[in-house]
């Protein structure tokens, strides 16, 4: 019964030909009579099996759960410690899924927590100590939980001291000249390239990294610290200083465990360490040298989780002390004769590079030196650590790496072991990694090492697609990920090397080796590859022509999968991609604009569990593909504009993004009309840029504005401006003046100049929803006489022409309408928006049709 509750649960809780009920509803009753049994076995097994039902929930056990929390309770203190372990888990899980029903019983299932986290057992223990992180997460009341801290902190301080059984104290002895064993080696898993990705999760694991007691506490408090922030530091910090101030040999451990709960709050309490943190900073530093390596390792650790407010520091004279003596001790502590301190140092002096970034220029040599040094000295699981920190280091201070002195340090010892490891070995996953950094990094300055690196990644790809289909003829087996990693290091010259990668693409057959990658069946090939298309796109697109027409028809299938959500990252990469053809090839992209369109919309509208990347690049690239053929999206802007202009919105000032405003002023100089129902969301966008640095495209965007305050007067205008925030209308005044255009030159804009923006389509079934007053014969305006019907046949193009036509009675009457009431009211009154839409409304009678069955695909 217990394994079938463990490996099919759902099984049970299913109907079943020739029984009057499920089968979870006969057994469930007698599971819970064998919670008394005498037998501990029984007991054990009858609460496992129930206790594997409460991510399921069902019916059964929902109806029971007064009967369940009964039995729980009855076995909280049972002398099986295996029992009290599942009472502990079935808590857990319950405050995961149901915290209400645990929410009336919360105090004593706390103090039964308090108690068990203290248990002899420390699996036990570790089942008890999850409850915490648990109850966070959940996101139940703080309150709560906040009266029993003092209690808890010493609990969870107490339990971070190493066991004298913890397998970490044999291993951390290990030295430098041991070689590693095959099972110290964890799979090393290489992550697909993303443009624009910001939702990549670190990987801070290690091979040791086997969940323990120490490890639950620490991570438990870490959660503590970022619910309760400094609240806890008054319980906190006295144990701390009291276990650090703890001397002899034999209280190493008390002092290890203090200097890993420093680490453990350094982020959530960081408010109330900060005003301490340069003497915290200097009471760690010395311990860089302990004797004993795991206060060394773990030095490094805490040091790394300070060291943002560390490099913020630097700018003053006794702060840069300390940043470099941080770095210094990083740098030797990497040169350490113990393994474990090797890799917490590489780790840590990683982390110190992302923050520090260009501030490290100054050092670059020493740190070179040592890098390599270790380079020379590590065994293969930490070598792999040694590539990570040379690949942080060249993408933190980018070109400053492209110096003579530098390179003569750091590239011959990795050009040899680029020559050293074969195309089949997984070791040259992180070399590959390193190298595309690198090259990123020397720009041009890489072009000397780049013809083998091209050549071996070509030659990569090329094995590793005969061996999917004959591996014996390839001569290796197959495994994806070298090709991946071959199509990410491409990508990585083509990025460095920019234009100057033409010479090498032009001979070789990557063109068609990509075509193949881009169809491959792993989503990880095809996110890598679709990342290299983008990048070629940028560079040397000629290349790409011969097969643009696949290209672009593979990118746009792309979007269109019925799973996006799972091969989201790739819809992502083709979706730039296509953006970064869009604007090389031009009106060559226009056979696909509309399948594209009809994807990206929808990625726009819904955002509930998409990615940032992709609704990034959806905004992007729509904006492009506006930018080079806006007459075929301009007419259907009325469906997207609001949504397109939230996530333009969201997205930092850049080169990509001036090419989606383009996007937007080219629409609107085709359909102004189709932007007037999402005009406030428009002046956000705008308000979103902090300095648009092209001046042609400033003025583009001041000739929008300025177009737009002509045409809505009445104060129709001021109506829409008012339902924008103050600082937006502070920043639209960058570009919108009351006399005149001022900062954006020499433009001037009328209502006249409006008048020659041309609409290729209006979106008649919002113009009816907008102006849904009763159509009737147009009347006289002041400055237009209308003396016969207009000659449209199609009934809504009509309605629409009339309903724009239709005169107000009085400003009253336009406030009560809104501000596109008030628009019609004001172009009535403006003889040149009166001609302009009708002429536009009479060149698009013909565009109705298609119009009516295009709108059905969006």
């Amino acid at each position: 019964m217990y394994q079938i509750c463990e490996d099919i649960p759902q099984v049970l809780d299913s109907d079943v030909p020739g029984l009057a009920e499920r089968p979870i509803n006969i057994f469930l009753p007698r599971l819970f009579q064998f919670f008394q049994s005498p037998h501990a076995s029984l007991r054990k097994l009858s609460l496992g099996s129930v206790n594997q039902y409460i991510m399921l929930m069902p019916s059964a056990l929902y109806t029971s759960l007064d009967k369940y929390l009964h039995g729980l309770f009855g076995l909280a203190n049972d002398p099986a410690a295996e029992v009290r372990k599942l009472v502990c888990a079935a808590f857990v899980q319950l405050i995961e899924v149901r915290p209400s029903v645990l929410e009336p019983h919360m105090k004593n299932v706390i103090e039964y927590m308090l108690q068990v986290n203290k248990d002899t057992d420390d699996e036990v223990a570790l089942e008890a100590c999850e409850f915490w992180s648990a109850y966070c997460d959940a996101q139940l009341p703080p309150e709560i939980l906040r009266e029993h801290l003092p209690r808890l902190i010493p609990i969870l301080l107490s339990n971070m001291v190493y066991a004298d059984d913890d397998e970490s104290l044999i291993e951390a002895e290990e030295d430098e000249s041991l070689p590693d064993r095959d099972q110290d080696l964890k799979p090393r898993f290489h992550t697909s390239r993303s443009h624009g990705s910001d939702d990549a999760e670190d990987d801070d694991d290690d091979s040791f990294n086997i969940w323990n007691l120490r490890k639950c506490s620490a991570a438990a408090l870490d959660v503590l610290s970022n619910v309760f922030g400094d609240e806890i530091l008054p319980t906190l910090m006295p144990i701390i200083q009291a276990k650090l101030a703890a001397s002899g040999d034999e209280a190493w451990k008390d002092r290890e465990a203090a200097v890993l709960a420093l680490g453990a709050v350094g982020e959530g309490c960081i408010n109330g360490l900060y005003p301490h943190l340069s003497e915290i900073v200097a009471f760690l530093i010395p311990l860089l040298d302990d004797k004993f390596p795991l206060i060394r390792s773990i030095s490094c650790w805490t040091l790394s989780r300070f060291s943002k407010f560390i490099v913020q520091d630097s700018g003053h004279q006794q702060g840069y002390k300390q940043f470099d003596a941080t770095l210094m001790g990083l740098l030797r502590r990497i040169l350490d004769t113990n393994k474990r301190v090797q890799e917490a140092a590489c780790s840590a002096f990683a982390t110190l590079e992302e923050e520090a970034a260009e501030e490290l220029a100054p050092r670059l040599e020493v740190i070179l030196q040592h890098l390599m040094c270790a380079f020379g000295k590590y065994q293969r699981r930490n070598l792999r650590i040694v590539y990570d920190a040379i690949g942080t280091l060249a993408d933190a201070v980018g070109g400053e790496l492209n110096q003579p002195v530098y390179l003569e340090i750091l590239m011959p010892p990795l050009v040899a072991k680029w020559h050293q490891v074969p195309n089949s070995d997984k070791d040259l996953f992180p070399l590959l990694e390193c190298f595309t950094s690198i090259a990123q990094a020397l720009g041009t300055g890489f072009s000397q090492f780049a013809p083998p690196v091209f050549q071996r990644c070509i030659n990569i790809i090329q094995s590793q697609q005969l061996a999917k289909v004959d591996p014996v003829s390839a001569g290796v087996q197959y495994d994806k990920e070298f090709i991946v990693c071959a199509l990410d290091l491409l990508s990585g010259l083509t990025e460095g090397l920019g234009s100057g990668i033409e010479s090498l693409v032009s001979q070789s057959n990557l063109r068609d080796l990509l075509l193949q990658c881009c169809m491959d069946d792993a989503s990880d090939v095809r996110q890598s590859a679709f990342a290299l298309l983008g990048d070629l796109a940028r560079v040397c697109p000629v290349h790409l022509h011969p097969h643009l027409s696949e290209f672009l028809d593979i990118a746009a299938k792309q979007l269109s999968t019925p799973k996006i959500k799972e091969t989201i990252s790739v819809a992502n990469n083709a979706c730039w991609a296509i953006g970064e053809l869009a604007i090389k090839v031009r009106q060559e992209i226009s056979p696909i604009v509309m399948s594209v369109i009809s994807c990206l919309v929808p990625f726009l509208q819904h955002v509930e569990g998409l990615n940032k990347s992709l609704v990034e690049n959806s905004a992007i690239t729509l904006g492009r593909l506006a930018w080079v053929c806006p007459d075929l999206v301009s007419p259907h802007m009325e469906h997207f504009m609001q949504s397109w202009c939230i996530a333009l919105s969201m997205i930092r000032d850049d080169i990509e993004k001036e090419d989606a405003f383009r996007g937007l002023c080219a629409m609107v100089r085709a359909n102004p009309s189709g932007a007037l129902s999402s005009l406030v969301f428009m002046c956000k966008a705008i308000a979103s840029w902090h300095e648009i640095r092209s001046e042609e495209l400033h003025n583009e965007v001041c000739q929008v504005l300025h177009g737009y305050k002509q045409m809505l007067r009445n104060g129709a205008w001021d109506q829409c401006m008012s339902a924008l925030e103050p600082p937006v209308k502070d920043k639209l005044s960058n570009f919108v003046l009351h006399k005149g255009l001022g900062s954006c030159g020499e433009v001037s804009v009328s209502v006249s100049d409006m008048g020659t923006i041309k609409i290729q389509s209006v979106s008649y079934t919002s113009l009816k929803d907008l102006l849904p007053s009763p159509i009737s014969s147009p009347t006289t305006c002041d400055h237009c006489c209308w003396s016969e019907e207009i000659p449209i046949k199609n009934p809504l193009v009509k309605h629409a022409a009339l309903a724009y036509l239709q005169p107000m009675s009085s400003p009253t009457a336009a406030v009560e309408k809104g501000s596109f009431g008030g628009l019609k009211g004001s172009c009535c009154h403006e003889s040149g928006c009166v001609f302009w839409l009708y002429d536009v409304v009479r060149r698009n009678v013909k565009a109705a049709p298609v119009w009516e069955e295009q709108k059905t695909r969006l």
